[in-house]
């Protein structure tokens, strides 16, 4: 048999060759096309995934923005803080390594799990936090044993710390992880997973300004993770400086004063509008949210019943009680329905139909002018001039004091409490209007609600002669270099043009109230700084008839109320408190209030008087075209009239009763007088 037979010879062995050829060249074809889709068409994502295996991308948070009140003192900054985290591409056995961490730093290894299994909407790539805000000695043990627990890193992360404790939480605000829908938005398409975000106050209002632009750091690493060396970094951007119109004096005074009180308080610059104190207790503690609320501490804050979490300055609507008074005596003064000398005859209460309206003094304040009326709060006297105004001129007296709709707050969600008249009845009951009910209106119960932001515009507008202010609570935004960014302007939401003799006799009853004998504030005068104010006492149970609500009970007990601006002459600051079952407006709302002013006033109770109510008198600037008596307590003309203020302002409207401004069953018009 030849060794080269023709090809024709051997038919079968020509078929076998060529197949085996095809098959050859098929496969060397399928290989060659796979080099060009992985050389080629993917080269990106393969040069990607191979530098991700030697290299490590590590994102660094930009300390957020620091805070500051109007003095300078530092209220919220950022400090550094270390998260033990894991790249899960790295943990061959999740189990292995939650255990020796279990072992190593006495932590049950199911909590590492949890933190697994929740993290699971991260990106793989993404270090994955196990235990974040990690003391010093947690760090060592981490790093000292790092050979035995693959993929573990520790990483360092700005939190915010609060210099001065949690003061003004409620307006400075608190910061939380974004969100998987937050993600979704356009305005958070720069953010990654976990990133925190602010998520009330000033925190949420000022995101963009605060956040600041993060860094980077990219390491090359070895088979194990382990960091060789930097192959570059960029430096994180700090956030922008936000000076604040808040006093932090004046607010911790504040705080202090409340003690375990529920309630609200808060101060206004009267020649802008500027917020100097935001009180809202109890309060919470934002540092629980920096370092990561618990479950346990969450539904804490939640459940509790006096709501820690709700902003009362602005959402918290109460029945401002004799407060309200001083709204009645203007629109009064200004409809000509009575005069500073007008006289009523207080017996001790009024009868309309078959119901008595009492006086808190049931011995009756006998001959009663407006003076004395407001210095003593009498009710029967705003009783008697409340049926001569009738609702609808009270109404819009109100509306001009700022009274009975939003002031334009900048954090959005304000109240606008509840300012009633005839047509505001009738379109919310389908019923007409009672006398009765313009009685219990005129003593600031009944339907009528305000916030403790409404009522310090009121005492601020009053204070300056008929200018409400929209709030302010950032004076400048600088940058991280001292570079003024922005100032905001005062923004007056209207003016009212008043008579200047009217608006003296008004200021004259409550100088009264604080600084003469017999006045319901007498025992928290200043003989530093001679102000001005009005108690007020809510009920918040009715009463019909001689049976009393049981007062034992906490919920059963009256709002206390103040409100004041000082100094009595050139006025600065306004201010309202509102202690929710306090009792009443002079023995608890007004001490809050007179340790606010002492803070302003820098009035030190260990040393004596520095300043008498005659050199207040003699050396202060008038304001307003009023001036005030060498005796603090009284007010006499100026020898010329300021100029008139401009006429045609703009008056709001009622606002409609909504769906969310209910009339509360429990304030509804009680027939127990309200004490001053």
């Amino acid at each position: 048999m030849s060794l080269n037979p023709a090809p024709d010879a051997t038919p079968g062995l020509r078929r076998r060759f060529i197949v085996i050829s095809a098959v050859a060249a098929g496969i060397f074809g399928i290989l060659l096309l796979r080099l060009w889709h992985l050389q080629i068409v993917n080269d990106e994502r393969y040069r990607f995934l191979s530098e991700r295996n030697r290299t490590r991308f590590i994102h660094i948070d930009a300390p957020r923005g620091t805070m500051y009140d109007r003095n300078g003192v530092m209220l919220v900054d950022s400090r550094p803080a270390f998260t033990v985290s894991v790249l899960r591409q790295e943990v061959a056995d999740r189990q292995a390594l939650f255990s020796r961490l279990s072992q190593l730093l006495g932590i049950e290894s199911r909590q590492f799990e949890a933190r697994w299994r929740a993290g699971q909407i991260l990106p793989d790539y993404q270090p994955l936090p196990l235990l974040e805000d990690i003391d010093r000695a947690t760090m060592e043990i981490v790093q000292e044993h790092g050979i035995d627990l693959p993929g573990v890193i520790v990483e360092g992360k700005p939190l915010r710390a609060y210099p001065q404790g949690p003061v003004a939480p409620h307006l400075l605000g608190y910061l939380g992880e974004v969100t998987e829908d937050d993600l979704r938005r356009p305005e958070f398409a720069d953010y990654r997973p976990r990133n925190l975000v602010g998520k009330t106050g000033l925190e949420r209002l000022f995101e963009e300004k605060l956040r600041g632009q993060d860094g980077y750091r990219l390491i090359e690493v070895n088979v194990r993770g382990r960091e060789l060396r930097q192959l570059t970094t960029q430096k994180p951007s700090p956030g922008q400086r936000l000076i604040l119109t808040l006093d932090s004096k004046v607010q911790a005074a504040a705080e202090k004063a409340f003690g375990e009180e529920a309630g609200a308080a808060v101060a206004l610059d009267v020649r802008s509008g500027e917020v100097l104190a935001l009180v809202s207790r109890p309060a919470f503690d934002p540092g629980q949210f920096a370092r990561g609320i618990t479950a346990a501490e969450w539904q804490a804050l939640a459940e509790d019943p006096r709501h820690p979490m709700q902003n009362k300055v602005l959402r918290g609507q109460y029945p401002p009680g004799s407060t309200f008074k001083v709204a009645v005596a203007l629109a009064a003064l200004e409809a000509g329905t009575a005069t500073p000398e007008t006289t009523v005859s207080c017996s001790g209460g009024i009868t309309l139909g078959s119901h008595e309206f009492r006086c808190w003094n049931k011995g009756g304040h006998g001959a009663v002018d407006l003076h004395r009326a407001l210095k003593e709060s009498c009710d029967v006297y705003f009783y008697r001039i409340g049926m001569q105004l009738g609702i609808d001129r009270i109404a819009a007296m109100c509306h001009r004091l700022g009274l009975g709709q939003p002031l334009g707050f900048p954090f959005g969600g304000e109240r606008g409490g509840l300012i009633p008249d005839r047509e505001w009845k009738k379109k919310r009951f389908g019923t007409a209007w009672y006398n009765g009910e313009t009685v219990i209106c005129s003593i600031g119960q009944g339907y009528v609600l305000a916030t403790p932001l409404q009522l310090a515009s009121m005492t601020a507008a009053v204070a300056n002669g008929g200018t409400v202010w929209r709030p302010q609570v950032v004076k400048r935004i600088e940058s991280l270099q001292g570079d003024l960014l922005w100032t905001p302007e005062p923004q007056k939401l209207f003016e009212s043009q008043w008579s200047p003799a009217n608006l003296r006799a008004v200021r004259r009853g409550m100088e009264a109230v604080v600084n003469e004998p017999g006045g319901t504030a007498f025992r928290n005068r200043l003989p530093e700084v001679p102000y001005a104010g009005k108690t007020g006492t809510a009920q918040v149970v009715g009463r019909r008839g001689d049976k009393a609500a049981d007062t034992s009970k906490y919920e059963h007990r009256d709002h206390a109320l103040f409100v004041a601006y000082a100094p009595a002459i050139a006025p600065e600051i306004a201010i309202a408190v509102v202690v929710e079952h306090g009792g009443h407006g002079g023995s608890a709302a007004a001490p809050v209030a007179k340790a606010m002013l002492e803070a302003y006033f820098g009035i030190n109770r260990e040393a004596p008087p520095v300043v008498t109510i005659e050199e207040t008198a003699v050396n202060a600037v008038p304001a307003a075209g009023i001036e005030g008596g060498a005796d603090g307590s009284a007010a006499t003309a100026p020898d010329t009239e300021p100029p008139p203020l401009p006429e045609n302002l703009p008056i709001p409207a009622v606002p409609p009763a909504t769906e969310d401004e209910p009339v509360d069953p429990a304030i509804a018009p009680p027939l127990r007088p309200a004490e001053g």
